[in-house]
């Protein structure tokens, strides 16, 4: 079973209300079974929201409200749920496929924190909890099939 970003097949779970839709990530999933995460929205976060990046060791809104906590609990939350999914179906996860340069979805490059659109070496926290579990992750960005 494959994690994947819910924003990537078209639910509106972005910051700014809408989503991230990928072709190549709805085709994958139609042939692989997959439960879908929004680390954020689990948080109880809405949608849309003031946009977030990590800063140091903080996520911080475009407001300067600290939701590192929300991050946090919505990763752990989003990956406790997904192996339970899993669990449940008698499969394990075998990897995951999640929003590039997300706070919570980012992997190896995330937004520096800045808001003007740089990026910095980085993960976002659900692939933190991944990579501990050595979980292969890619983005929408590799595309990269996994059979």
């Amino acid at each position: 079973m494959y994690i994947i970003s819910a924003c990537l097949l078209g639910e509106n779970c972005k910051y700014n209300g809408g989503n991230n839709y990928c072709e190549w990530v709805a085709e994958f999933a139609r042939r692989h079974s997959y439960v879908t995460v929004c680390p954020e929205t689990r948080a109880g976060l809405p949608a849309p929201r003031p946009p977030a990046e990590i800063v140091g060791d903080q996520v911080l809104d475009a407001e300067g409200r600290d939701l590192t906590a929300d991050f946090i609990r919505g990763a752990f939350q989003s990956y406790k749920e997904a192996k339970e999914t899993a669990r449940k179906a008698g499969e394990t996860i075998e990897g995951a496929i999640l929003k590039a340069k997300s706070p919570s979805c980012g992997k190896d490059r995330i937004y520096d924190g800045t808001f003007s659109g740089r990026l910095t070496d980085g993960d976002g926290h659900l692939v933190r909890l991944l990579k501990e579990d050595n979980i292969d992750v890619i983005t929408e960005k590799e595309n990269i099939e996994h059979d």
